[in-house]
């Protein structure tokens, strides 16, 4: 149900390669190889619990809160735009 200059449907690929890129930047972020055993933040020891769980996790729980709110507030707004501004 594309308006104007877009062809039908181009709306959902839009979304759907907002999506894509949300995965693939959460997959790159995921950590790999061997966990440490103190945090690299703080210097606490990582339980051994998240360690396993977490394979190859460098910070604790609280410190990976605090990095991750970090990431969150320097998040960009949608590279893609708006939907609305895709859309007219």
């Amino acid at each position: 149900m594309a308006g104007g200059w877009s062809r039908d449907g181009a709306e959902h690929e839009q979304m759907d390669a907002t999506v894509n890129d949300a995965l693939e930047r959460a997959r790159r972020a995921l950590p790999t190889g061997k966990s440490a055993e103190f945090c690299d933040e703080c210097g606490n020891p990582i339980p051994e619990a998240r360690r396993i769980a977490v394979a190859g996790v460098q910070h604790c729980v609280g410190c990976q809160s605090e990095l991750e709110q970090e990431a969150k507030a320097a998040e960009l707004f949608n590279r893609r735009g708006s939907k609305d501004s895709q859309l007219r």
